[in-house]
């Protein structure tokens, strides 16, 4: 069948994207079959009216009810700033997270706070959240998380700024530090609409999963116009408490 050259058009495109071409080919594929036509009759004449809306609800339907649906913004920010998610050693998802090279860090102060990150803060709050730190960063946590449930006061550190693979579980965050985006992110609005002390564009390191951390979330918030004059405005991230 001459759409299964489009294959060959060009290198494969991410997984949602091969998932969803590979469905709506299987369904032309049982509507040219059934019609009888030859192939330019076919996809000149009687395409619009013989693959209907019902099939393409049906390759939507397949793909909401597989893992698919969270490839694309899980990966987009690894691929558009891959310096910000080099995994920490060879550790599982559960021990490490990610270190940027441009992360601050420092001894801890009197308070016991060290400094270990900074990020564009969403909405400014009246005081500062403190959390234990819970790395999420692919299907696998989420389905583990929504089985078994967020912990309490949880401040999750992810790079999906697209918010679409933490979407399931974000209610039940304390707060959030995402290594990629900025406070106009997908992510950003959703946490604002749950009101959910939120970091975009976070530079951090040195920070393991089920560290005490604090989060500057008192800051500023950073604002449209701050990024169009290239204004710094940061919230700092501090471990007050390395896990055991």
């Amino acid at each position: 069948m001459p759409i299964d050259d489009v294959l060959h058009a060009g290198p494969p495109a991410t997984p949602l994207v091969e998932a969803v071409l590979d469905l709506v080919r299987e369904r032309i594929r049982a509507r040219f079959g059934e019609s009888g036509l030859d192939w330019d009759a076919f996809a000149l004449t009687a395409a619009d009216d013989l693959v209907t809306r019902e099939d393409i609800e049906s390759v939507e339907a397949r793909i909401l009810a597989s893992g698919h649906r969270f490839d694309w913004s899980a990966r987009v920010s690894v691929t558009e700033r891959p310096e910000a998610h080099k995994p920490d050693g060879t550790a599982s998802e559960a021990s490490t997270g990610f270190t940027h090279p441009e992360a601050p860090s420092g001894d801890a102060d009197g308070d016991g706070k060290a400094l270990r990150g900074l990020g564009d803060n969403v909405v400014r709050y009246p005081t500062d959240i403190v959390g234990q730190a819970l790395y999420v960063r692919s299907n696998e946590r989420v389905m583990e998380l929504l089985s078994s449930g967020v912990p309490t006061g949880a401040i999750a550190i992810i790079d999906d700024s697209g918010g679409t693979l933490t979407a399931p579980i974000i209610d039940q965050f304390a707060g959030v530090v995402c290594a990629g985006g900025s406070v106009r992110s997908h992510l950003g609005i959703l946490t604002r609409e749950y009101n959910i002390p939120c970091l975009m564009n976070a530079k951090v390191a040195g920070i393991r999963e089920g560290d005490r951390i604090s989060v500057e979330v008192s800051a500023p918030a950073k604002t449209t116009e701050d990024y169009q004059k290239g204004v710094e405005r940061v919230a700092r991230v501090w471990v007050i408490g390395e896990a055991a």
